[in-house]
């Protein structure tokens, strides 16, 4: 099995086209430590010419571009993509946009819960892929299942999903009711564990987690590999870069550092421990920061676009 990070950072990637904060501006000149990210994705095969895709950024175009694998084969038809199936871990834009992206009638599976795909049902601009050759597939509960392309051939690769602690997407918010909590425990935000038909090994790829209670922390103790929520590293980072209001509480997202903080939370995880879904304002983006040391020391690794990995 293999399996390759294609967008490290979080929504608005890094540097964000709008964002001036410092990180970004170090991004953009080519500082030394400081290095350009697209929006959260990963890849996972089983055979290495068939491949499924993690969440679709708006930059999937630009992360098929620098990866190879999901290229169309020198002998190949005109058209064609090695992408067999999409699996969604929420309905945030960062995680679904980019599907508008593989709208040229090409067959893939879309994967998700019942509630994000309401949310492209919702949304008649998802219907430029045609259900007749881009089947949509709910994803059960805490049951493992095996990821099959648009025709229902095997892909080799198994998932198991399940909830973590999160929010319904910013654009789904009450706007009335601004104070509200828009927490979802219920399947608005999953985490997957990924293997192979047979395989031994797997890999746990949480993106968005708002907190680590007890379950959460019970199914990742013997964890071989986890991709886990690096969004913020601390909670109030936006605010103090004064760029937003939000803290990463109510984004959604649990900050790395701190009491609570992931870090401290999955100090028991054994295994190879990678930082995803990285926030433009989150300090470890600078290899040369303290936070960036501080996160090293702790053991964890810090995604970038292009990390692979086999298991």
């Amino acid at each position: 099995m293999r399996l390759k990070i294609i967008g490290s950072a979080a929504g608005g990637g890094f540097p964000q086209w709008n964002c001036n904060y410092r990180l970004s501006r170090a991004a953009r000149a080519g500082m030394a430590g400081v290095h350009s990210r697209t929006q959260s994705s990963i890849i996972a095969s089983a055979d290495g010419l068939g491949w499924v895709l993690f969440n679709a950024s708006p930059d999937i175009r630009q992360q098929i571009a620098a990866t190879p694998e999901l290229q169309p084969a020198e002998d190949a038809p005109l058209r064609s993509t090695p992408i067999r199936a999409v699996v969604l871990t929420n309905a945030d834009v960062d995680h679904i946009a980019g599907l508008l992206s593989l709208r040229e009638r090409q067959p893939f599976a879309i994967y998700a819960t019942a509630q994000v795909l309401a949310t492209l049902e919702a949304n008649s601009i998802f219907n430029v892929l045609d259900p007749a050759l881009v089947p949509r597939r709910i994803l059960p509960p805490a049951k493992e299942l095996a990821i099959c392309d648009a025709e229902g051939r095997e892909t080799g690769v198994t998932i198991e999903p399940f909830s973590v602690p999160g929010k319904i997407a910013l654009y789904l918010e009450d706007r009335d009711h601004p104070d509200a909590s828009f927490s979802s425990d219920a399947g608005d935000t999953i985490g997957v564990r990924i293997a192979g038909i047979g395989s031994r090994g797997s890999v746990f790829y949480i993106p968005g987690c708002a907190r680590i209670d007890a379950t959460l922390r019970t199914r990742l103790t013997d964890a071989a590999c986890l991709l886990f929520d690096g969004t913020v590293y601390t909670d109030d980072e936006m605010i103090v870069a004064g760029v937003g209001q939000k803290t990463g509480t109510r984004m959604g997202h649990l900050a790395i550092s701190g009491e609570v903080g992931s870090i401290a939370g999955l100090a028991d995880v054994i295994g190879r421990r990678v930082f995803v879904h990285i926030n433009n304002t989150n300090p470890i983006l600078d290899e040369n920061s303290a936070e960036h040391a501080a996160v090293k020391a702790a053991g964890w690794e810090i995604a970038s676009d292009g990390m692979e990995m086999e298991f």
